[in-house]
This record gives C-alpha cells, structure tokens and sequence, in this order.
C-alpha cells in the first residue's frame, strides 16, 4: 500500500509523506542526471552541486563538508528541543568501471566511470526524503528536525564516513539509517537483518624480496615465484586454522606478479587483495593474525617481506532497535509483506563507521524488477535499477523521520 489513507500514526492519525508524482517524476530525472556523470571518490564537484542546488531552492540551508564535497543539511527547527535527531545517509560517489549498458538513454558519458553500485539510487532517495520533508515541516508535520547526509568517497577505502564525522555530520544526531540497493530483492520490497550485516573489509599489499638468478640454478637463489605462489595459497589456509571458523576471517588474493622472463628467477614479487571478516572482534586482531601468517610462510622460503595492511572499515551491525523503527515504516507504507529477512554478505560498508558513534541500520532496498532474470550484479558495468525503488526508499525514510519519536 502506498496512499496516505493506508498508512496510520498512532491513534489511528493517517500518516502523511509519500511521494507525490510531481517529484517523483523530477526524481527520476535527477538520478538519471547523476547517472550520466558519476564521479568518483572525493571528485564529487558536479554531484555535490546539484544537491545543494535543489535543497536550497526549496529553502533548506545545506553546508558543504570540510572536505570540498558531499555535505549536511537539516530539515526543520529544533525550537530548543533536545531530542537528538535522526540522520539519513547517502553515498554519492561512482566506480572506476565503464558503463556497458546499452539502450537506455542514461548510460554514462564519462569514460571509464559509472554509477555500478546504485549510489544515484541513495543520493536521489535521500534527496527526495528531505524535499517531502520540508514540506511537512512547512505544514508543521514534522515532529521533529531530520538531518540529511550525503557522503563522498564511500568506495575508497577506509571510506568517506571518517571525514564525514569530522565535519560534524553526526552532532546532535540520535540514530541515523541508510539503505543499499540489492539486485537480488524485488523492488517495492526492503531486506532487514538484526546484527551484521555487512562485513569488514581491508586492503592486504606484500611485497617479497630476494636475490634471484637463473631457472637452471634456484637453489643459488631464494625463489619468490615459488615462495609468491606459497603465500598466496597456504596464508589463507593458515588462517583458516588460526581463528574461528565463524568468525569468517578470509584472505583473496585479487593480484600476482612476478618475473619477466622464463629463464629469470626475478627479485622482487608482488601480491595484493582483501581480507574480509564476519565479526568485529576477529576483525580487531586480523591485521596481527595476518602478518604473522605472512612472515611465516614466506620465511620457510627465505623471502623478506613488506606488508602494507591498509585498515578499511569494521562490519555494519545493525541496532535492533532502529531495525524495528525501519520495519514499522515499510508496514506502514507497504504493508509487513514487503519486508523479508535478509543474509550478511561479505561486501564491505563504510555506514559502520557512523554506527562507531551512534545506533543506527542499513536496510537492503530492493532493486530487481520482478520476474527478471538477468542476474545483475553491484560493481558491473551493466548494473542497473528499477527507479521504483527511489519512491520505496522516499516513503520508508520519511515514515521512518515521522515515527522516530515513538522508539526510545
């Protein structure tokens, strides 16, 4: 259900708030604005610009973050009330992948970049929450005040949210939520999950050295393509018999190199990828656990190592409290059958870092037309959304603000 009649507040009071069709079709074209010129982390010049643009022509006073792009803007006035506010984030950076899309008007026209993780999808549905917002506070239907966060850089790892907080994006800020497109949930419908549901992720960078010399005479030489070779199968391995099992703890290598020619046993050798972890505690000793693995496993070879372990972001651990503050919104807007359970994944998330400071949860927003079967995925250049879902997440955001006050 989605008509204001449908939905009730508290002594059965209709809940207002939902996207009228004026600003549901500007939305769409904004996102499609966003969609055919993505920027990537900390570039976000044009992005930032549009937002702030259209927040203040309808009268709210947004302010650019400390960092040049992305920025905060809150929708009412406090009037000395001390309730903390709620915040709803967004993240508004690209990837560094071509758009492959073919047929629709809206594919990127900037080489090499595209919005492939659905964070024009966010951007435009917080934008869009705190347009209708506004327009409650002007008819004095707004509780009470609502901040917005739009934030760069969410894709460079260890993401955007740390300066984010620096510029002061969560003072005075009670609880905040987000959400995440999932090509995998049909659209009109939304995954939630107590606890975690992302995981941690950081940037593993080893290098090894060594005399090298000549194929016919290895043992005159410490072989790095074999102690390359060994460090990339057997730390993982290694690992996996050094912390719990449910913990989650996993090395994958995305990078290899060694050598230049058949006959050379080279230097140096290079290897890169990401550690990813289930549970905040083993996430905390990994960079440790990881280093002794390395070390051991190359020195069986005699190899020296660098290892430049590159720290991303913690797990986001959802607040059972604010999960039941976002199932109350999508029920009241959609209806309870709209709501489905929801599995922790092992991508990273730099929303965690807000939930440092705050409680607060991400919600997966469902993306997929129905009955399709493409299988689409984040991170492809062929990655697309069904725009219905910028009404979704409009309408559980801004219920969400509007029935805030009644989970303490």
């Amino acid at each position: 259900m989605s008509r204001d009649s449908d939905a009730q507040l508290p002594g059965d009071e209709a809940l207002p708030g939902t996207l009228p069709e004026p600003l549901r079709a500007e939305l769409i074209a904004f996102r499609r604005d966003l969609h055919m010129h993505p920027e990537l982390g900390n570039q976000e010049f044009r992005t930032t610009a549009a937002i702030k643009a259209r927040l203040e022509k309808a009268g709210l006073e947004p302010r650019v973050l400390d960092t040049g792009t992305g920025l905060i803007c809150d929708v009412g006035s406090r009037s000395g009330d001390p309730r903390p506010m709620l915040a709803l984030r967004a993240d508004i950076d690209a990837l560094p992948i071509p758009d492959t899309k073919a047929g629709v008007p809206y594919r990127s026209t900037v080489p090499d970049r595209a919005h492939a993780c659905g964070h024009d999808i966010h951007t435009t549905s917080v934008l869009g929450a705190g347009l209708v917002l506004a327009e409650l506070d002007r008819r004095g239907l707004l509780p009470n005040p609502v901040r917005l966060i739009f934030q760069p850089a969410e894709e460079v790892l260890p993401g955007g949210a740390p300066d984010t907080i620096a510029s002061g994006a969560l003072e005075g800020v009670g609880r905040i939520i987000g959400v995440h497109c999932d090509p995998k949930v049909d659209v009109g419908r939304i995954g939630l999950r107590v606890g975690a549901i992302t995981s941690a992720c950081d940037r593993l960078e080893v290098s090894l050295d060594g005399p090298g010399g000549h194929t016919a005479r290895p043992h005159l030489t410490t072989d790095l393509v074999t102690a390359a070779a060994k460090v990339a199968t057997e730390v993982p391995a290694l690992l996996a018999r050094r912390v719990d099992a449910r913990a989650g703890l996993a090395v994958t290598w995305g990078r290899l190199e060694a050598g230049h020619a058949c006959n050379v046993i080279p230097q140096h050798a290079e290897l890169s990828g990401t550690v990813r972890c289930l549970e905040l505690a083993a996430w905390r000793e990994a960079p440790d656990l990881v280093h002794a693995a390395i070390d051991e496993v190359a020195g069986m070879h005699g190899a020296k190592t660098l290892i430049n372990y590159v720290r991303g972001v913690p797990p986001v651990v959802n607040d059972a409290a604010v999960i039941d503050l976002l199932a109350e919104a999508m029920t009241a807007r959609r209806g309870s059958y709209a709501i489905e359970d929801t599995e922790q994944s092992l991508g990273g998330e730099d929303f965690s870092w807000y939930l440092e400071h705050v409680p607060g949860a991400m919600a997966r927003l469902g993306v997929r037309t129905p009955g399709d079967t493409a299988r689409l995925d984040l991170h492809r250049g062929d990655f697309d959304a069904n725009e219905e879902a910028i009404t979704v997440a409009v309408e559980l955001f801004t219920a969400s603000a509007l029935l805030d006050g009644n989970h303490p």
